[in-house]
């Protein structure tokens, strides 16, 4: 699966010269690459050979729009901070799947369980349930959020519901 950070990376080691790299999801199976190089710019040589990157080298069934990095504000991207290793790591795992998804959550939430519950291909949403031992504070509902931004793949979406 492709996330956020892995697809990031393979772009920064294919265009080294970029000097800001973000990836989105931008709707179901579709993702916005933002980029500019060292002087705030993206040519359109950039933007062409980025398009041509996406469609060859990230996965099959994502759609990708290649957007100056400025567009971020526009677009309503939200700001990203570095996870946590154990989530760094799992977003560069290639095999990462749902099951992988809900241990790597189950082992970070303090006396709560994360389910897995169904995958809804027409939106592109996961559906995940948190079922608390206790109360799941906003805190641990922003991380829970946070951690799954990371791990579910670029054009798919999720959702948590705390029954």
């Amino acid at each position: 699966m492709g996330t956020r950070l892995w697809t990031e990376s393979m772009i920064r080691k294919a265009f080294p010269h970029l000097k800001y790299v973000r990836v989105h999801t931008a709707g179901r199976n579709s993702a916005a690459i933002y980029a500019w190089d060292e002087n705030l710019e993206l040519p359109d040589t950039d933007r062409v050979r980025l398009k041509r990157f996406a469609a060859g080298y990230l996965p099959f069934y994502l759609c990708c729009q290649v957007k100056p990095y400025s567009a971020v504000q526009e677009d309503g991207v939200p700001p990203v901070t570095d996870p946590p290793e154990p989530v760094a790591q799992a977003a560069m795992n290639r095999s990462l799947n749902q099951e992988a998804i809900v241990g790597l959550i189950n082992g970070m939430l303090e006396g709560g369980r994360m389910k897995f519950e169904r995958y809804d291909g027409w939106t592109g949403t996961i559906h995940f349930s948190v079922r608390p031992g206790g109360a799941v504070t906003e805190i641990e509902k922003e991380l829970i959020r946070q951690y799954l931004y990371e791990v579910v793949p670029i054009g798919s979406y999720y959702d948590i519901a705390y029954p």
